[in-house]
């Protein structure tokens, strides 16, 4: 497993999902490689916990 280069479907960055990233994935049963950068997953989570309160 090599680390991986992806681009952020939000901001269209560039983010390295990493060999450690891609093992914890694998470890909580993510199937799907993230589609969003650490800071845009980071908003997103707060979005959705700013709604649910």
């Amino acid at each position: 497993m090599a680390d991986k280069t992806i681009i952020c479907k939000d901001c269209g960055s560039e983010f390295v999902f990493t060999e450690g990233e891609q093992a914890f994935y694998k470890e909580k049963g993510f199937e799907n490689d993230p589609v969003r950068c650490p800071e845009c997953r980071r908003a997103k989570k707060q979005q959705r916990n700013a709604k649910n309160h």
